[in-house]
C-alpha cells in the first residue's frame, strides 16, 4: 500500500546539521535535473542562501563564507530548495550562470568510475 504524499514546510533551524554545525547541500540544475556539485551549508549559510536569492556555502578548508560566482561569475540563483525526509541533507535547484566546477567543466561529477 502506498502512503499519500505529504508536503510540509519546516523553518531552516529544525533541519538536522552534524556535529561542526554542517548540513551537505547538493545542487541540481533546475531544467536539466543534472547535479552541478555539492556543497555544505551551515545555518548562516541557509539563512543568507535564502536572502540573497544565489547559493552560499560555508567553505570547510578556508573556514568562511562563499557566494557561487562572486569571484567567477558563474552565480547560481536558486529556483527551489527541498529537503530530505531525515532533515540532514539539502537539494537545491539553481539556475546555473556558467560552469558550477572550478576545474571549469560544468558539473563537478564530470569523472566517471
Amino acid at each position: 500500500m502506498r502512503k499519500s504524499l505529504k508536503k510540509e514546510v519546516v523553518a531552516p533551524g529544525k533541519f538536522k546539521f552534524d556535529s561542526q554545525g554542517l548540513i551537505p547541500a547538493i545542487i541540481q540544475d533546475y531544467k536539466t535535473g543534472e547535479v552541478l556539485m555539492l556543497a555544505y551549508m551551515n545555518k548562516e549559510s541557509v539563512r543568507r542562501t535564502l536572502k540573497l536569492g544565489k547559493t552560499c556555502f560555508w567553505s570547510r578548508s578556508r573556514k568562511e563564507y562563499w557566494v557561487k560566482g562572486m569571484t567567477s561569475g558563474h552565480f547560481q540563483f536558486v529556483k527551489s530548495i527541498a529537503y530530505d525526509c531525515d532533515l540532514d541533507a539539502l537539494l537545491i535547484k539553481v539556475r546555473q550562470v556558467g560552469v558550477a566546477c572550478h576545474t571549469g567543466n560544468r558539473s563537478c561529477f564530470y569523472r566517471k568510475i
